[in-house]
């Protein structure tokens, strides 16, 4: 395969290489940015890109982004992400978008050499592969419920609602004002996907989530 690899880290850049042509494959280009790796994948479209996902300047999601970039120009590009971490938003936007030739593998999967290049070859095919330990964990974060997103304040607000208190009389339980009761509903009800939708009684519904209804 002719392979691009971007990453900031110039020794990981060397250490993939060095796999890669061990396993007879090319390495035709690198970059060290989500910039730079737009530009060589366009120019060079290679047989597959592997990037890491966060890089300069803010080390956040610039590979994420420059991948999401590359497939608006170049739909069919293969390509394979790496993260030191699972994050789980970035895995379940892959997973459920059902982009072929796509891959999202930790970087302790590169220490399993054959396991790593049986992966990014199934990439370089069109196929997906995603580590274990990211499918792993988005099945559980869909298992979590809104609630666990509350605060504890939010959470005590709540549960008061469900006594049927007013924000008022909320506000005089908690020696707290008005306002800021009326700031920790707001907050729930976001947490909760409870949009401010007149055909829906935000209250009533806020409640029967926490009774589990």
């Amino acid at each position: 395969m002719r392979v691009l690899i971007a990453d900031d880290s110039a020794l990981l850049r060397e250490g993939l290489r060095l796999l890669l042509e061990d396993a007879e494959h090319e390495v035709v280009g690198t970059a060290a940015t989500g910039t730079e790796l737009v530009a060589r994948a366009l120019e060079l479209r290679p047989d597959l890109v592997i990037s890491d996902i966060r890089m300069p300047p803010s080390h956040s999601d610039e590979g994420l982004r420059a991948a999401k970039e590359i497939r608006v120009a170049w739909p069919q590009a293969p390509i394979v992400l790496l993260s030191q971490y699972v994050v789980v938003g970035y895995a379940t936007e892959l997973i459920e978008s059902g982009a072929e030739a796509t891959g999202y593998l930790l970087k302790d999967r590169v220490f399993d050499i054959r396991s790593f290049l049986e992966s990014i070859e199934r990439v370089a095919a069109g196929g997906v592969a995603i580590d274990p330990d990211v499918v792993a964990q988005v099945i559980a974060s869909r298992r979590r419920s809104p609630l666990d997103d509350l605060t504890p304040r939010e959470r005590e607000v709540l549960e008061l609602m469900g006594e049927g208190l007013t924000n008022a009389a909320i506000s005089e339980r908690l020696f707290l004002s008005t306002g800021a009761i009326e700031k920790h509903t707001q907050r729930l009800f976001a947490k909760l996907g409870l949009s401010d939708d007149a055909s829906v009684h935000r209250r009533v519904t806020a409640v029967l989530t926490l009774l589990g209804k």
